[in-house]
């Protein structure tokens, strides 16, 4: 009776930083999905915690801020959670472990990031320094950028530039059909932003080809695969989910995604862009998944772990993934889990689910998730 189950899933709509999304600030975004994600589920138990990924600050508990800008009330407290990239599923799994543990019923979990307003950094040099962002690794292990990452780990797993832009068109085409579709309506919070309500994502649009894929050049290293078409835009965003004990869910007679088994895996960090597949492959000796959702960060970094998982590309991101819709770092992994809900829940397009990230400094996890159906009080 204390399983986890995430019975409610929302999130804002995705911009592209210093896009529609601008104006907000990271518990800004954050405190209307969690607001809506407790008023899906009318009955459940009171909140015990908040806990929500982040990774580029402002810092100051951004879970606790976000919590009380919801108005969750005094007594609700919050929990920031860096994983980088992999920081919003992180927090789902800890709200899950939480759950196990018995320390209590319901739990507010997920993600937020807004690079739009995130701090200027800078080093405490005379004169300062400024810095784009923080060390994933000590210098001398290897702390490449992403790109360069991206690079590395596709040309030693043989991905071809041919088929990383094979698949981004396939992200870029998924994610704009599902928009016209209407697929995400019934889990995006529209925000009112200065220029009036945001309501859709902004990144996905139409007329990619795959002869225009081709014409773009590398973005990282001279020689590289990566594009500027095939990888991720740096994004705005939050997500959050409601985490319960499977006797509350019982007691609501609602249906959920139920944990079936989650981990977490480190590997060598300068190929940080395979640190989700130890991870997988954990997960996935309790299951196979009917829908996969996997951050696309790089198209071939994401081709190198599905290889290396045994899964077929063509079952991941059934509505386009991150290189159509955006990567808000800190939400990314959150999103996965409202995607997965829609999927699995909301259209009832399978049974098991599986939701996996790579993240900087050679980190990743993962979490294979049931469908669990309703009204079985």
């Amino acid at each position: 009776m204390t399983r986890p189950v995430v019975i409610a899933a929302r999130r804002t709509p995705i911009g592209n930083a210093g896009g529609i999304l601008r104006a907000f600030t990271a518990d800004e975004l954050a405190a209307p999905v969690l607001r809506a994600v407790r008023a899906d589920v009318p009955g459940a138990p009171p909140v015990d915690d908040v806990i929500l990924g982040n990774v580029f600050g402002p810092g100051g508990n951004t879970a606790r801020v976000a919590a009380l800008r919801a108005g969750l009330g005094e007594g609700v407290p919050g929990l920031t959670v860096d994983r980088q990239c992999a920081s919003g599923l992180a927090a789902i799994t800890v709200a899950c472990s939480m759950i196990r543990a018995g320390e209590g019923r319901a739990y507010l979990a997920g993600g937020t990031e807004s690079a739009s307003t995130a701090p200027h950094r800078a080093f405490r040099t005379d004169p300062p320094t400024p810095y784009t962002r923080a060390p994933f690794a000590p210098a001398e292990l290897g702390d490449p950028e992403m790109g360069e990452a991206a690079d590395l780990v596709a040309r030693e797993a043989g991905i071809s530039r041919e088929r990383q832009d094979r698949f981004a068109l396939r992200s870029h085409e998924r994610a704009v059909a599902a928009q016209a579709a209407g697929r995400f309506d019934a889990e995006l919070v529209p925000l009112a932003g200065t220029a009036g309500a945001v309501s859709r994502d902004q990144r996905p649009r139409a007329g990619f080809t795959a002869a225009r894929l081709a014409r773009f050049r590398p973005a990282f290293t001279p020689d590289g695969t990566a594009t500027a078409a095939n990888s991720c835009a740096v994004s705005d965003g939050a997500a959050a989910v409601l985490v319960v004990s499977e006797d509350v869910r019982r007691e609501l007679g609602v249906p959920g995604l139920r944990l079936v088994a989650s981990a977490t895996s480190g590997v060598d960090p300068r190929r940080l862009g395979l640190g989700a597949v130890p991870a997988m492959r954990e997960v996935l000796a309790h299951g196979h998944p009917d829908v996969v959702e996997f951050t696309e960060a790089f198209a071939g970094q994401t081709l190198a772990c599905l290889d290396a998982a045994d899964l077929p590309e063509e079952a991941v991101s059934p509505d386009g993934g991150a290189v159509a819709l955006g990567h808000p770092w800190g939400a990314s992994g959150a999103v996965l889990v409202v995607r997965l809900f829609s999927r699995l829940v909301r259209e009832g397009a399978g049974r098991l689910g599986l939701t996996a990230l790579s993240a900087g400094g050679g980190l990743g996890v993962a979490a294979l998730w049931e469908h669990v159906p309703g009204a079985d009080r």
